[in-house]
């Protein structure tokens, strides 16, 4: 694997090449429409159950058996007929997406973004971590607004970037307008093979400004982990403590959109892969930022990759507005080296708070 390297967010020479090579196309016929799977509507109620007795037809002194059986089913909310049709519909929405998938009638947007194998698939795929395994506890999700771009800056930690999955799920599921959030990921995503065109599939892209200001103009919900991998990577001992987060290239995009900006703060992740060590030597043979190694991993092989299942808390901070200052605004750096100083400081102290309030790693 080639040395990793990371493109600076802020950075403003043009990179239409690297984007060339980063995106893909989408290889489906674009539709006018998202290609949701049309099903049928609920069957009606069943009204009458064979053996039903009208009230004139009631054996004297008591409920015939015809009443028994309505009785059972409208107790039980759930008659056989309309279990029955579930499951029909269930399978014709299978076999019609199938459908779709196999002769490309699909959405992609020119980023990659599949909407509909991230709502049907990939979120069906990552919602049993969010909701069992982390049982992940999400906290002012309305201050994203509910239409028009905003910028959701967050913490980054665990090893392995589970978090930015796990803020997705949280966006997806939680938001009252039900946006979706689009990551942005450090150009080494994108290297890798199957991780590169499911990142793409799921609405990532390249950690750039280009990207990320393109995206915003167009009214989408952008998430960036400023830290990066000196978040990601750092060692047990400092978990929690935010790492620098680089030379504020993310302001300069907000204010060029003029869109908001939301900081996030995420609890629970430092310590699902605790890294104790760093192998520097292994990192640079495999062309990684590094190498973890942790009281699992190496040692018990794959089963060392599974993490620790711990509670997890996304909290979503009140959002700061870029929209009041001029369109120069975004070149002057003591702005963008004081507004991203507030969106640290807002992120660092809402992490302390969080954990003040937890009761334990796991529960």
């Amino acid at each position: 694997m080639a040395d990793a390297k990371v493109i600076p967010f802020d950075d403003d020479r043009s990179r239409q090449g690297a984007q060339r090579a980063g995106r893909r196309r989408p290889a489906g016929r674009r539709t006018a429409e998202t290609g949701a799977a049309q099903v049928p509507s609920p069957a009606a109620p069943v009204s009458a159950l064979p053996g039903a007795q009208g009230p004139g037809e009631r054996p004297s002194g008591g409920r015939g058996p015809g009443d028994r059986v309505n009785a059972a089913a409208e107790a039980s909310g759930a008659p056989e007929e309309r279990r029955g049709g579930d499951w029909d519909r269930r399978i014709a929405g299978g076999l019609s997406f199938l459908r779709r998938r196999i002769t490309g009638e699909y959405d992609v947007d020119e980023f990659g973004y599949d909407a509909e194998l991230t709502d049907q698939v990939l979120m069906s795929i990552l919602r049993p971590f969010f909701d069992k395994y982390f049982r992940v506890e999400v906290k002012g999700v309305e201050n994203i607004p509910a239409d028009g771009g905003a910028l959701v800056v967050a913490n980054h930690s665990g090893t392995l970037p589970l978090d930015g999955l796990m803020m997705q799920v949280a966006v997806h599921d939680h938001h009252p307008a039900g946006r979706h959030l689009r990551l942005l990921a450090a150009d080494l995503v994108f290297m890798l093979p199957v991780v590169n065109e499911l990142a793409r599939k799921a609405g990532h892209t390249l950690a750039c400004s280009e990207d990320a200001q393109a995206l915003l103009e167009r009214g989408e919900v952008v998430g960036v982990m400023p830290e990066g991998f000196k978040g990601i990577g750092k060692p047990f001992g400092e978990r929690y403590k935010l790492q620098r987060f680089g030379r504020g290239g993310f302001v300069s995009t907000a204010l060029k959109a003029g869109t908001p900006i939301v900081p996030c703060s995420i609890v629970g992740a430092e310590e699902i892969y605790p890294m104790i060590g760093n192998s520097r030597t292994l990192a640079r043979l495999l062309g990684v930022p590094y190498f973890p190694i942790t009281p699992t991993f190496p040692w018990l092989g794959p089963a060392g990759l599974v993490p620790l299942p711990t509670k997890w808390t996304i909290q979503f901070g009140e959002p700061i507005p870029t929209d009041g200052y001029p369109p120069e605004a975004a070149e002057d750096p003591m702005l963008m080296f004081n507004l991203t100083d507030q969106v640290r400081e807002q992120i660092q102290h809402t992490l302390y708070k969080l954990l003040v309030q937890r009761r334990s790693v796991f529960f």
